[in-house]
């Protein structure tokens, strides 16, 4: 591979058209700009430049070099231009978290966005070990995650607290062990955790999600509290969630006596630094959390 300083050298050279003037320009001294063309020539087994005393001028070898040349290191002027310039609101941010998070966040990013349409939101919903390993495999530049992460690479610090809801029909106005056992639960991923925080620190006769009978699963955050408002159970939910339902009339939310939240974290690589962009986005985030 050609060598991009000697190059460099080369390309200033042919646009300046003396030797000690291309060393001044580059900082350099005569002779390391000599000493580079004639690296250039060796590597090559072709001469570039025709000396005439102090003048010199190209071979065909010299004007095809230059003229390929020239567009290679433009290019590799603008790379490193692209690079270390670091623009709060273009570019791609890569972001993931579980599910009710996602719902509350995802509509303010997307008007993040129309506002600086260079900046690129790539958004996806996923549980808490998802996320650790998709920041792990470099695969997202941060995510939020409900609990800490165990990897050793991902560091994790504490931005928000959302609280646990208990979830009935609308036509349930006291949430009694008895109400609850005959509704039965509506299960999602995190259903057994959840109800065991927050049912285990208001009833006690709760020991686990499996005492209530199963009355439905789903998988999709913005479905879970579907089949409850249609009165086929209750189930626990992060308030985001909650709050995202579309038709809060059908179902009632119930504030226990003993209120539990869960600690969001933001989660990031520790070998990571983030970006402006990056920033920016979490920056917005927190305004919302």
């Amino acid at each position: 591979m050609t060598n991009t300083t000697w190059l460099r050298s080369f390309c200033t050279l042919v646009e300046v058209g003396h030797f000690t003037r291309t060393a001044e320009r580059l900082h350099m001294t005569q002779s390391g700009v000599s000493q580079h063309v004639r690296k250039l020539e060796d590597q090559l087994g072709v001469a570039l430049l025709v000396r005439e005393g102090k003048q010199f001028s190209l071979t065909d070898a010299g004007q095809l070099l230059y003229a390929e040349g020239r567009a290679i290191i433009q290019a590799l002027s603008s790379l490193e231009q692209r690079i270390v310039e670091d623009p709060p609101h273009e570019g791609l941010v890569r972001v993931m978290s579980p599910g009710s998070v996602g719902l509350k966040l995802y509509p303010h990013l997307l008007e993040l966005q129309r506002r600086h349409p260079g900046l690129v939101i790539d958004y996806r919903f996923a549980p808490n070990t998802d996320v650790e390993n998709a920041l792990s495999d470099y695969r997202i530049d941060f995510g939020y995650m409900t609990t800490a992460s165990t990897l050793e690479e991902v560091s994790c610090k504490p931005v928000a607290e959302e609280s646990l809801l208990l979830v009935t029909p609308a036509d349930v106005v006291e949430p009694s062990w008895e109400a609850l056992t005959k509704l039965g639960f509506i299960d999602h991923p995190d259903g057994a955790h959840h109800a065991g925080m927050l049912l285990g620190a208001n009833y006690t006769e709760f020991q686990h999600s499996n005492l209530f009978e199963k009355k439905g699963f789903s998988n999709q955050i913005g479905l879970i509290l579907e089949p409850v408002s249609m009165g086929l159970g209750f189930t626990v939910l992060p308030a985001h969630a909650v709050e995202a339902f579309g038709r809060p009339k059908c179902v009632r939310t119930h504030r226990l006596a003993t209120p539990v939240s869960e600690t969001l974290y933001l989660a990031v690589r520790r070998d990571r630094t983030l970006q402006s962009r990056m920033n920016t986005v979490i920056a917005e985030s927190k305004k919302w959390l």
